[in-house]
């Protein structure tokens, strides 16, 4: 057995050593407590020690599956305060932490990808990784450019060096045939969904994240688009290479320590900075931020938002779709039939699929309640509400919403407003949301 088949196997052995019944049971409870279908208890230590595995297991696939546990991070805004505490400490370490891949593994990837003169383009190399995400880890290290300074020093600059995993490719695409498993639960659980050109879709936009040098150029957009922009930092990119990116070095606060430990102002402005980040973007830049986990976020000294990370983009070179700011527009007016139009001509509805226009617009109007107002705070009740809301079989939200599609073409604008508002229920964060979509969103002309 070569190396590759015998980590496949290995990675798929982890991924089902999860305790499927046992963590079953946990997932079922935390259903019916989610959905209001019963009232019992989840034992605490059942859900501590779910929770670590899932941790441990998804940490060391380093894949499609850490991805998916770093996405869980973000939403368990949305679960009961009493199930989402033992998970939250567990999921979130995902998101800025993972098992180290060995330092000789490192040296192989830097020789491999910068040549074996390697070590002559830093000043300083720091071993020991920073962070890490699903297909690769970040080191700190100093720079060396060309040229000297006034004083006749050599010019250096602190950098952040992002090496991907060995096999991160194959590994990566494993974990989504596994997780790919999980289109029949949809399904069942939403049968207006096309699942198969959604997994399509997903497949090409994550395997994107495996090429560095595509994510160097994404980069480079973004840092021209926000160059001595007073709200967003985009650091500059350095070099790049196949399997390694070098970024200059964001020093600031990451967003988890501001969820956990910030003021209310500082939680404000960062959910601030979030909305005028991801509204501006598709306008300034022609493409969209699609990981809006709080490890890819730093609040800086100066007050900026530091953004890091840009292997998951969509290219959006027209802009946001004006469909969605329009139709948000006429749901806020109360304009029953013509969202129901807009949704089928945007592929939501099937032209076949009979269906109430108000109950779509009795659908829709509790999820534009942040922008039907001037100012609003979000909250983990607000989103716990609103996780009842569509989730319960009892609720007509949930039978309507089974009648939804979600057009492949939308795929990552939903990841990233649902992964946005995740992220600003856990900041607790109040800002002018309305006024950020009306100068950003095209189309979009609430009430008044």
């Amino acid at each position: 057995m070569t190396d590759i088949p015998r980590r496949a196997v290995s990675r798929t052995a982890k991924l089902a050593a999860l305790p499927l019944g046992f963590a079953g049971r946990t997932v079922l409870g935390m259903g019916k407590r989610v959905t209001g279908l019963a009232s019992d208890v989840i034992s605490a230590e059942i859900q501590q020690r779910t929770a670590e595995q899932l941790f441990s297991v998804l940490g060391q696939l380093k894949g499609g599956a850490m991805k998916f546990g770093q996405a869980l991070s973000v939403f368990e805004a949305a679960l009961p305060e009493e199930i989402a505490a033992p998970y939250r400490q567990a999921l979130t370490k995902l998101q800025e932490a993972a098992p180290p891949l060995p330092v000789a593994s490192v040296h192989k990837v830097l020789t491999e990808q910068l040549g074996p003169d390697w070590r002559d383009r830093f000043v300083e190399f720091n071993d020991t990784p920073a962070a890490a995400a699903s297909i690769g880890q970040v080191h700190r290290a100093i720079w060396r450019d060309p040229g000297y300074g006034p004083s006749g020093e050599p010019k250096q600059r602190d950098v952040a060096v992002k090496i991907q995993y060995p096999g991160a490719g194959d590994a990566l695409l494993a974990d989504l045939k596994q997780l790919s498993r999980l289109g029949g639960m949809f399904r069942a659980i939403q049968p207006g969904l096309d699942v198969k050109p959604l997994l399509v879709e997903l497949r090409e936009r994550i395997t994107e994240e495996l090429d560095y040098e595509l994510e160097a150029e994404s980069q480079r957009a973004f840092a021209a688009a926000y160059a001595d922009d007073p709200d967003i930092y985009i650091p500059a990119v350095v070099s790049a290479a196949p399997r390694v990116l070098i970024t200059e070095w964001v020093e600031g606060t990451p967003l988890s320590v501001i969820i956990r430990e910030g003021t209310e102002e500082q939680r404000d402005e960062a959910g601030r900075l979030m909305a005028e980040l991801h509204l501006s973007a598709p306008m300034r830049a022609g493409l969209l931020h699609a990981d809006p986990h709080p490890g890819n976020f730093r609040l800086l000294p100066d007050g900026r938002l530091g953004v890091i990370d840009f292997g998951a983009v969509a290219r959006m070179p027209d802009g946001t779709p004006e469909p969605i700011g329009r139709l948000a527009g006429l749901a806020l007016r109360g304009e029953a039939d013509a969202v129901v139009a807009g949704l089928r001509a945007e592929g939501f509805v099937s032209e076949a699929e009979e269906i109430d226009a108000q109950a779509v617009l009795e659908y829709l109007r509790p999820m534009l309640e942040p922008v039907a107002a001037d100012e609003f705070r979000f909250s983990r009740a607000w989103l716990r509400g609103e996780a009842a809301r569509l989730a319960s079989p009892r609720s007509p939200a949930y039978q309507l919403g089974r009648q939804l599609n979600l057009p492949p073409s939308y795929l990552l604008i939903h990841r990233v407003t649902l992964g946005s508002i995740g992220v600003l229920c856990q900041l607790e964060a109040k800002a002018p949301y309305r006024r950020i979509l009306e100068r950003w969103l095209p189309g979009f002309a609430p009430v008044g």
